[in-house]
Parts: C-alpha cells; sequence; structure tokens
C-alpha cells in the first residue's frame, strides 16, 4: 500500500511531466497552422473520448469487483460537476494563454515562465492553510533558479507573449490547487473527463468568435494535435490528478516543473539542438531541488499521555 502511494506520488507527476515536456514540439508546430482556441478545442475533444472510453472500462470493473447495488458517496455528482466547471475553466484560460504566448515568445521563456507555478503555488497554499516545510521552500528557489539557466538565453524582457505564459503560470496554480481540492472527493479519472469537456465546449466558443478554423489546416497538424490530445492531455492531465491526491501540491507541482528539463533534453534527442554547460547546470539544480523537496522532515515524537500508554511503551521491543 505504501509502495503504490509512493509511485502514484512521485512517478506519476515526472512521467506528467515527461510527456508535457516533449509535447512543447508539438504545440509549436500546431501554432504555425491553427489558432490557440481551434488547437485547444481539438486535443481536448480527443482527450474526452479517451477519457470518457476509460472511465467506462473502470465502472465495468468496479461493477464486477463490487456490489453493483453499493450506494454513491453523498453529492458525488454535485462534486463532480463542480469540479470539472472549477479546475475546466483554470485549464481553459492557462491553456490557450500558453498557446498563445507561445507564438510570440522563445520555447525557452515559455518554459520558464510557465514554471514558475512552482512558487505561485506554495503562495496562493499559505492563504489556503497548507503547511509548506522549509525543505520544500529550498527546492522551489533552486528549480527557479535551474529553470532560469535552462531555459533562459538571452536579455531577459516582456513581451506580449511573455504576458501571456505569466497569465498561463497563475492559472496553472489556481488549477493545481483545484485540483487538490476536488481530488479527494471525487474520483480522479472523471474528473479529469469533466474538466475536458468543460474546456472543449469554452475553447469552441473562443474558436468560432475568434478564429477561422478550417479543416485541411486542422489536418496539416493532425499529428500533433492527437499526441498532445490523448497523452498531453488525457493521460498527463489524469496523472496528475491522481498524483494529488491525498499529496502536498507544492512538491507535486515541483515534480510537474520537471517539464522544462525533459523539453531541453528532447529537442536535444529528437532535434539535435545541443546543450550547453549553461543548461547542464540548470537540469542539476532542477534535480537537485525535486530530491530535496522529497526528503522527509523529522517529527518530534509525541510524550505518552496516560500511564497505561507510557506501561505498553516499555513493552514494546526496540527496532533493529
Amino acid at each position: 500500500m505504501q509502495k503504490t502511494r509512493f509511485v502514484r506520488q512521485n512517478v506519476f507527476p515526472v512521467l506528467a511531466a515527461l510527456i508535457w515536456g516533449t509535447g512543447f514540439v508539438a504545440q509549436s508546430v500546431g501554432a504555425d497552422h491553427v489558432g490557440p482556441f481551434t488547437f485547444n478545442a481539438a486535443r481536448s475533444a480527443i482527450a474526452f473520448v479517451f477519457l470518457l472510453g476509460l472511465c467506462a472500462v473502470f465502472r465495468f470493473r468496479r461493477k464486477k469487483d463490487f456490489d453493483a447495488q453499493a450506494k454513491p458517496r453523498p453529492n458525488y455528482r454535485r462534486d463532480l460537476l463542480l469540479g470539472g466547471l472549477c479546475c475546466g475553466l483554470a485549464l481553459t484560460l492557462g491553456s490557450n494563454l500558453q498557446q498563445k504566448g507561445i507564438e510570440t515568445t522563445t520555447s525557452g521563456k515559455a518554459g520558464f515562465i510557465t514554471a514558475l507555478y512552482i512558487i505561485i503555488v506554495p503562495i496562493l497554499g499559505m492563504f489556503l492553510k497548507k503547511k509548506v516545510e522549509k525543505t520544500v521552500w529550498v527546492g522551489v528557489v533552486l528549480a527557479v533558479a535551474g529553470l532560469y539557466f535552462l531555459c533562459i538565453q538571452q536579455d531577459f524582457s516582456i513581451s506580449r507573449g511573455d504576458f501571456y505564459i505569466a497569465l498561463c503560470s497563475l492559472c496553472l496554480s489556481i488549477h493545481i490547487l483545484a485540483i487538490d481540492y476536488f481530488t479527494q472527493r471525487v474520483d480522479g479519472v472523471e474528473l479529469s473527463c469533466a474538466q475536458f469537456l468543460v474546456v472543449t465546449f469554452l475553447s469552441s466558443i473562443g474558436m468560432f468568435a475568434t478564429e477561422r478554423p478550417s479543416w485541411e489546416a486542422l489536418r496539416q497538424c493532425a499529428g500533433p494535435i492527437l499526441y498532445v490530445g490523448i497523452f498531453s492531455s488525457g493521460v498527463a492531465y489524469t496523472l496528475q490528478i491522481l498524483a494529488q491526491r491525498d499529496s502536498n501540491p507544492t512538491v507535486v507541482s515541483l515534480l510537474l516543473s520537471l517539464e522544462s528539463v525533459f523539453a531541453t533534453l528532447a529537442g536535444a534527442l529528437l532535434l539535435g539542438d545541443r546543450m550547453s554547460g549553461r543548461e547542464y547546470f540548470g537540469c542539476t539544480l532542477m534535480l537537485a531541488a525535486v530530491v530535496l523537496a522529497q526528503i522527509p522532515v523529522g517529527e518530534k515524537k509525541a510524550a505518552p499521555d496516560t500511564e497505561e500508554e507510557r506501561e505498553c511503551e516499555k513493552t514494546v521491543p526496540p527496532q533493529i
């Protein structure tokens, strides 16, 4: 049980970061052919269909393994609807702002500014009474420094694209905290499915209101859309939701920020981009931040309150 929880809280977000990091290439290709609302409406529709099928399979398995007459949790449908709306709205704003920003800024700046949610999440979490350990704060500082060395290759300036990405980072931070709240109340896969239904609907409104989509343009970037629809959206965001169950959202956001490292490595391996010493140093800082955030902080053992507890403690043999 403990091993399963460790895998869910640590391996899942790293896998999500890997998928998102490699998805930056697909998003850049898509931006050359279609607008941000069109791209995200298409990818979210694919993700919704994929997750809807996954939900059907899981429900069928639960009916076979458990009592089909078992009563659903109280207010489950209400929480699922509200969670889908809140998470879907935050994700719609974040994904469309990111896609819009990628059109006019460099991928290095986009990766750095997007990953600033590792700073925004603990700051917002403090207002929600989320405890953040000192080691996590040190990890956050190291991660930001690592992202700077990894991604920023020129004088930092705020362009229109940079501003869009900064707003995207804020929306993704709100999305992480919303997931942290609702994943304790509803099934993670169903929540992911619901949020992508909302993203599809809202992005479609923006698409018809501000853009002129065409089947030819969609055909030219069908491969990237399918990749980000199934993997970046359907799989990775679901892994994020499952990872955040009973987890510290700040630690999860640190693991998710590894997407910038994977994006740089993917560019080197798939596109022949050569990494500089500065970029390798940034990767090292990022990995150190993630390792530091995973170090458990020792807690003082509470003294036994009653005579019975003290006697019981004496009879327990020491563990070797």
